[in-house]
């Protein structure tokens, strides 16, 4: 396997930019380490120039939390490049797919490997088809530093001192949106991952039924998109509730492609 260099993550951005959507969650991260956005991944490919499997995965010199995989072609090269993956606490995603592949690999390797969700890949390919929403009398901001035990107390992954530091990562690096109260303390929030998914969007339960999440999820796709980034979310297949929220916003599914979530090693961090 050949991990890629800063010339080389330009190529492969590219390469991943024709086989969107399915390839939305690696092309994120690299959009993300492309513009200089803080990272503990490395990129590695299992040939190059022409590959087959590209794997964001953590660096061994640093702690992080996570793991995503994009196959173009080759199922046999993608079982071969796990074989160097499953060695530490991490949560990894890929195709529903591959889902034989990693049970099979995390056997031989006698590592725990649990399927924690399965979620829909929702993308906004026009910006446009954002429908209008009316905010007038709602204060929008964005979530900075004093917000973070706010957004790690209420999010059901975020019990530990990794999850925060993985909301100060998105707070500090990337896009965010929130509603606040009178107090300008947030009572609605959304936030951009490191993969460039929007997400962790919550509304505090005495606030809710005010349509805070369709202002927030508009107001950030149409942030994001300024900023270039491309704009999509995973919506767990039990969700039905936010997956009507984006459809409605003009978000669409391929029904073919499912993303699936296994926790390794026991972790306990979710994206």
């Amino acid at each position: 396997m050949k991990v890629l260099n800063r010339d080389e993550l330009q190529i492969a951005e590219g390469v991943l930019l024709k086989h969107l959507p399915k390839s939305y969650k690696v092309y994120g991260f690299l959009f993300g380490i492309n513009r200089n956005k803080p990272t503990t991944l490395e990129v590695v490919v299992d040939t190059w120039p022409d590959f087959k499997v590209i794997i964001c995965r953590l660096d061994t010199e640093v702690i992080t939390i996570d793991f995503s995989l994009f196959s173009l072609q080759s199922r046999m090269s993608c079982h071969c490049c796990l074989q160097c993956v499953f060695c530490v606490p991490f949560l990894t995603r890929t195709s529903v797919s591959h889902t034989e592949i990693f049970k099979a690999v995390a056997s031989a390797k006698g590592v725990p490997c649990k399927r924690v969700a399965t979620c829909y890949l929702m993308t906004l390919e026009d910006v446009s088809r954002l429908p209008s929403v009316d905010s007038s009398g709602i204060s929008i901001s964005s979530l900075d530093e004093s917000h973070i035990g706010l957004v790690s107390q209420t999010w059901k992954f975020g019990k530990d001192d990794v999850a925060v530091g993985l909301i100060r990562n998105m707070i500090a690096n990337f896009p965010s949106c929130c509603v606040l109260d009178a107090e300008r303390k947030p009572v609605s929030w959304i936030l951009t991952y490191a993969s460039c998914t929007i997400g962790m969007l919550y509304t505090l339960p005495e606030h809710r039924g005010k349509g805070y999440a369709k202002i927030l999820v508009s107001s950030l796709a149409k942030r994001n998109h300024a900023l270039g980034y491309p704009v999509y979310s995973f919506i767990e297949e039990e969700n039905a509730v936010s997956y009507r929220l984006f459809a409605n916003l003009g978000f669409t599914e391929d029904p073919s492609y499912r993303e699936a979530w296994f926790r390794l090693n026991e972790f306990q961090i979710f994206q």
